[in-house]
């Protein structure tokens, strides 16, 4: 199930948002068993090596518990955007939707939150 509109959340400190932060382009969901689902979750980001790269992602339920979490070993200096999944994420029963956040190695979390709608 695809998401088409991301959530941005920004926090009210000036210039938090500025360049250098990952984005969440898209993130799509697949029902793969019972409470059980694979994403796919496309970011962008200025990767310039190994000390600034995107370095992961996260699905967090409504309540922000963490459901699943990708880390991303490497930059992808010359792969941008790209996307990345991850399997097995159980998911509770009844969760409409949940939400994807971005962390980068200098930014740490972005301030950006990408809903994904599950059918």
């Amino acid at each position: 199930m695809k998401l088409t509109t991301p959530l941005l959340i920004m926090l009210s400190l000036p210039g938090l948002a500025s360049g250098g932060e990952v984005e969440i382009v898209d993130a799509e969901a697949q029902n793969t068993a019972p409470g059980v689902y694979r994403f796919d979750v496309t970011l962008r980001h200025a990767d310039t090596g190994w000390e600034h790269y995107a370095d992961g992602w996260q699905v967090l339920a409504q309540n922000g518990d963490i459901l699943g979490e990708r880390i991303l070993h490497h930059p992808h200096v010359d792969e941008q955007p790209f996307t990345r999944s991850l399997s097995g994420v159980q998911v509770p029963p009844s969760t409409e939707y949940v939400l994807i956040r971005a962390h980068d190695k200098v930014h740490g979390h972005g301030v950006q939150l990408f809903r994904v709608e599950l059918h």
